[in-house]
C-alpha cells in the first residue's frame, strides 16, 4: 500500500477497526476511509454497493462483525450468522465489482473444530465438529474465508483471510451481556473490588486460550496487507497459552482484587484448548511484542479512564 491510497476500514469503531485506524494514521497513511453504521449499514447490499461505487477504495480491511462472548453467542445464534454473513457477502462482492486492489477479511480462531490437534494449523479447518456455543459465528466466518478463496480462484480477486487468537485491549466492550473473557473478567474483578463481593466465573478454569493484544494485531494486519497474498487463511497469535484460571489470577492482580473467586461449573467451559500454530506468520518475519501482563495493564487503565467515566 502507498501512503496516499484509499483505505476503507469497515468496522472502525470496534476493537479491531479502531486499532487499525490508529495504526494506519500513526504510520502516515493519509486517506483512511471510515463511515458510521447509521450512514452505512453493511447488512444492506444496495447501500454497500452505492458506497463502493462512489468511494472506490483501493484497499479494504473487513473488520466489521457482530461479536460477543459465549453466553451472547449461545443466546443469539441466528443474529450472529445472519448479520455476519450479510456484512461479509456485501463487502467482499462490492469490493470485487469495484476493482479493489486487495481485501483483508478478519475471522477468528473459533472457526476451528472444538477438539483438534494442538497447536492448531490452518489446514485443520473443517476436519471435525465446531464448538456448539459459537457455531453461528464460526460458520459465518468460515463462509467468509471460503468466499475470499473462491473469488480469488474464479475472478483473480486479491482477497486474503486472517484468523487471530482471542483479542483484547483498549476500546474493548465491557458489557457483561456481550463481552469476551478478558473484558468480562476485568469488569467483574473491578466491580467486586468496589463491592467486596466474590467473583463468579464460568466453568472450572481449566480451558486454555491464547491472547493477542489489539495493537499487536493491528501491526500484524498492516504487515500482512503488504506482504501476504496466499489463498489459504493465516493464523495470527502471540504464541503464549494460559488456562482461564491463570488468566483470572493475573487480572485479579492487575485490578487489585483480593477476594474469592468462585467457579460456576454449571456454566459451559467452551472449547477445552485453543492455541494457534503461527509458524507461517513467524516464517514471514512478524511476531507479537506485548506481553499479557503489560497488555492487561494498558487495557485496565483504558477501562478506568474511558468505560467507567462514560458508564
Amino acid at each position: 500500500m502507498h501512503k496516499e491510497d484509499k483505505i476503507f476500514v469497515a468496522g472502525h469503531k470496534g476493537l479491531v477497526g479502531s486499532a487499525l485506524v490508529r495504526k494506519l494514521k500513526s504510520d502516515g497513511y493519509t486517506n483512511v476511509i471510515t463511515l458510521d453504521k447509521k450512514f452505512l449499514d453493511l447488512r444492506i447490499q444496495s447501500r454497500v454497493n452505492d458506497f463502493f461505487n462512489v468511494a472506490k477504495p483501493d484497499y479494504v480491511f473487513l473488520a466489521a462483525a457482530k461479536v460477543g462472548g459465549i453466553n451472547y453467542n449461545k443466546t443469539f445464534p441466528a443474529d450472529f450468522i445472519y448479520d455476519n454473513t450479510s456484512i461479509q457477502n456485501n463487502v467482499i462482492y462490492a469490493a470485487h465489482k469495484n476493482k479493489t486492489k486487495k481485501l483483508m477479511f478478519l475471522g477468528s480462531a473459533c472457526i476451528y473444530p472444538k477438539v483438534t490437534p494442538q497447536p492448531i494449523k490452518e489446514e485443520y479447518l473443517l476436519t471435525d465438529v465446531l464448538e456448539a456455543t459459537n457455531e453461528g459465528y464460526a460458520l459465518a466466518k468460515i463462509a467468509g474465508l471460503k468466499m475470499c478463496q473462491m473469488f480469488k480462484e474464479q475472478y483473480g480477486f486479491n482477497a486474503v483471510s486472517v484468523m487471530p487468537a482471542n483479542l483484547y485491549g483498549i476500546n474493548d466492550n465491557f458489557n457483561l451481556e456481550q463481552c469476551h473473557v478478558i473484558p468480562a473478567m476485568i469488569r467483574k474483578f473491578h466491580d467486586a473490588k468496589l463491592s467486596g463481593d466474590d467473583v463468579v466465573l464460568f466453568g472450572d478454569g481449566t480451558p486454555t486460550r491464547e491472547f493477542l493484544y489489539i495493537d499487536d494485531l493491528a501491526d500484524s494486519l498492516l504487515f500482512l496487507m503488504n506482504n501476504y497474498n496466499d489463498a489459504q487463511h493465516i493464523n495470527i497469535g502471540s504464541g503464549d497459552e494460559y488456562t482461564i484460571e491463570m488468566l483470572a489470577s493475573i487480572i485479579a492482580n492487575v485490578v487489585g482484587y483480593k477476594g474469592n473467586i468462585v467457579w460456576d461449573v454449571s456454566k459451559p467451559n467452551g472449547t477445552p484448548r485453543r492455541k494457534l500454530d503461527i509458524s507461517k506468520l513467524d516464517n514471514l518475519g512478524w511476531s507479537a511484542s506485548t506481553s499479557l501482563a503489560v497488555g492487561l495493564e494498558r487495557t485496565y487503565d483504558w477501562f478506568l479512564k474511558n468505560w467507567i467515566t462514560n458508564a
